[in-house]
C-alpha cells in the first residue's frame, strides 16, 4: 500500500501527462511489475544473503590465504572481455549477478592478503570491516545531525581522542575523504587564516604567496597548491638529509629567500612518515621557525600517525602538539579500511566553518530544535559525505588503546626482523637503517655483486 507521500507524487506526476498518455501509464502500473527486488523483501534478502556469502567465501576467507594469489591478473583487454562489461537493456537474473560478484573480486587485487606490500595500507580488520557494512547499508550523509545523529556524535568523538593522541585538550576537526583532501585544506585554511577577504574576493586580494616542504614531501602539496590557485611555484622545496628528513637549517633560508623575491610566507609543510624512506621531520626544530615567522605549522602525518598510540614510539613525532593542523590517515597503518582520513586542528575559533562555511539556508537552518553546531556540513567544501567514523570507533571500542598499541609495535618489530633476515643473506643491500617501518634495500644480482665501487654500479643496478 502506498503512503500518502509516494501516493502525492504519483498524483503529480500523473497530472503531468497528456491524455493518451494517461491511461497507458494506469494500466502499466496495474500490469506491469518494475524490474526490481524492492517490492520483494523475500528476493531482496536471499539476494543480500547470498552476495554476503561470495564476500565471506571470496574476499574474506580466500583473499587473506596465502595459499591464494594477491590477484588473479589479467592484462585488459582480455579482463574486459572476461568481465563482459557491457551495460545492456535487459536485466540478467540472480544467478548471473552472483557470478558477477565472483568474478569482480576474482580479478581484483586482495589488499587483506597477507603478501600485499604494493601500497600504505593493507591487512583486513574484523570489525573495521562491520563498520563499513553497516555504514553502506545505512547510506547516510553526514552533514546535519538530524540525517546522521549517531555518527555526528561518534565523529566528535573520534575526532576529540586523535586531538589528544596529538596533545591538544581542545580544537576541531573532519573526516576527509584521503590524506591529500586534508593536506589540502590545511593550506587552504593557513591561507584564509592569513588573507580572510580571499574567501570573498578571491586571488586578486592576495600578494604572491610562499609555502615550504621538504623534497621528501607527499606530491598532494603540489597539487593542493595548483588546485588552490597559488601555483606550484608558490611551493618551496626545502633540503632533505640523507635520511630524508626536512634540514631545519635550509627552511630558515629558503623562507629568508622567498621574502627576498616579495613573496609572503605563510605555511609549512612538515612530513612525520615520508612515502619512500618512512622519514619523520624534526617537528621541535621545524615548529621553532615557524614561531619566529609567525607561519601555519602542518603536519603531514597520514602514514605516521599512528605512530602516538605506542608509547615505545611515540617519540618519532616530538613536537607535533606545537602543529597547527594534522593530517592522519587510520586507513594506513592501523589498517582501518578506506577510506579513513582525518584532519585535525588546534584551533578553537570555528575556523573551518568560517573558511568553508556558506549557510545554505535549506539545510543548516539555524532555527532547529537542537543544538545547530552539531550540523557539521558546512565546515566542508563537499554537500554530501560518508560516514568514516565508525570503522574506526568500532575497531577502537574492540581493541582498546592497549590492542591498537600492539598493532603498531609490532609493525615495528616485523620491520626489524625483516631488516635482520636481510642482514644474512647475500645480494641485499639496505639502502639505510630504517627508524620506522619502512624497508628500503636493493637486491644485487649475481653480474654487480662487488662491483659497487664501478663508476656504473648505481645506473646499472637501478636499471
Amino acid at each position: 500500500m502506498s503512503t500518502p507521500l509516494k501516493s502525492s507524487f504519483l498524483l503529480s506526476y500523473l497530472c503531468t501527462l497528456p491524455p493518451a498518455l494517461l491511461s497507458r501509464e494506469i494500466l502499466m502500473a496495474d500490469s506491469e511489475a518494475l524490474p526490481s527486488l524492492a517490492g520483494d523483501p523475500v528476493a531482496v534478502e536471499a539476494l543480500l544473503r547470498a552476495v554476503f556469502g561470495v564476500v565471506v567465501d571470496e574476499a574474506i576467507q580466500k583473499g587473506t590465504s596465502v595459499s591464494q594469489k594477491v590477484c588473479e591478473w589479467k592484462e585488459p583487454e582480455e579482463l574486459k572481455q572476461l568481465l563482459d562489461l557491457e551495460l545492456r537493456s535487459q536485466g540478467e537474473s540472480q544467478e548471473q549477478i552472483l557470478e558477477r560478484c565472483r568474478a569482480v573480486i576474482r580479478y581484483s587485487v586482495k589488499t587483506g592478503h597477507p603478501r600485499f606490500f604494493n601500497q600504505l595500507f593493507s591487512g583486513l580488520d574484523p570489525h573495521a570491516l562491520a563498520g563499513r557494512i553497516i555504514t553502506e547499508s545505512l547510506n547516510t550523509s553526514q552533514y546535519t545531525y538530524e540525517i546522521a545523529p549517531v555518527f555526528v556524535l561518534m565523529e566528535e568523538e573520534v575526532l576529540r581522542k586523535l586531538r589528544a593522541l596529538v596533545g591538544w585538550s581542545s580544537g576541531d576537526g573532519i573526516f576527509c575523504p584521503g590524506g591529500s583532501i586534508s593536506n589540502m585544506y590545511a593550506v587552504n585554511l593557513a591561507r584564509y587564516q592569513r588573507y580572510p577577504d580571499c574567501k570573498q574576493r578571491g586571488l586578486r586580494t592576495l600578494p604572491p604567496l610562499a609555502l615550504f616542504t621538504s623534497k621528501e614531501c607527499h606530491y598532494s602539496i603540489q597539487k593542493g597548491a595548483a588546485f588552490l590557485g597559488l601555483g606550484t611555484d608558490s611551493v618551496r622545496v626545502v633540503k632533505a638529509d640523507e635520511r630524508g628528513k626536512m634540514v631545519p637549517e635550509d627552511l630558515e633560508r629558503q623562507i629568508g629567500m622567498a621574502e627576498a623575491e616579495g613573496a609572503v610566507p605563510f605555511l609549512v609543510s612538515a612530513t612525520s612518515g615520508t612515502t619512500v624512506l618512512g622519514a619523520f621531520d624534526p617537528l621541535e626544530a621545524i615548529a621553532d621557525v615557524c614561531q619566529r615567522h609567525g607561519l601555519w605549522l602542518h603536519v603531514d602525518a597520514a602514514w605516521g600517525g599512528s605512530v602516538l598510540l605506542s608509547q615505545t614510539h611515540r617519540h618519532l613525532l616530538d613536537g607535533i602538539q606545537r602543529a597547527d593542523s594534522v593530517a592522519w590517515n587510520p586507513h594506513k597503518l592501523l589498517a582501518a579500511g578506506l577510506q579513513c582520513s582525518a584532519l585535525l586542528l588546534q584551533d578553537t575559533s570555528n575556523l573551518l566553518k568560517r573558511c568553508h562555511g556558506s549557510q545554505a539556508s535549506y539545510l543548516f537552518q539555524q532555527d532547529k530544535f537542537y543544538d545547530v553546531a552539531l550540523d557539521t556540513g558546512d565546515k566542508v567544501v563537499q554537500c554530501g559525505r560518508r560516514v568514516d567514523c565508525l570503522k574506526l570507533w568500532l575497531m577502537w571500542k574492540a581493541q582498546g588503546d592497549q590492542g591498537l598499541e600492539r598493532r603498531i609495535d609490532q609493525a615495528f618489530v616485523l620491520a626489524r626482523y625483516l631488516v635482520e633476515e636481510m642482514k644474512k643473506r647475500e645480494g641485499f643491500e639496505l639502502v639505510m637503517e630504517p627508524e620506522f617501518v619502512n624497508v628500503c634495500f636493493w637486491f644485487v644480482p649475481l653480474t654487480l655483486r662487488g662491483k659497487q665501487e664501478s663508476p656504473d654500479y648505481h645506473e646499472r643496478l637501478s636499471k
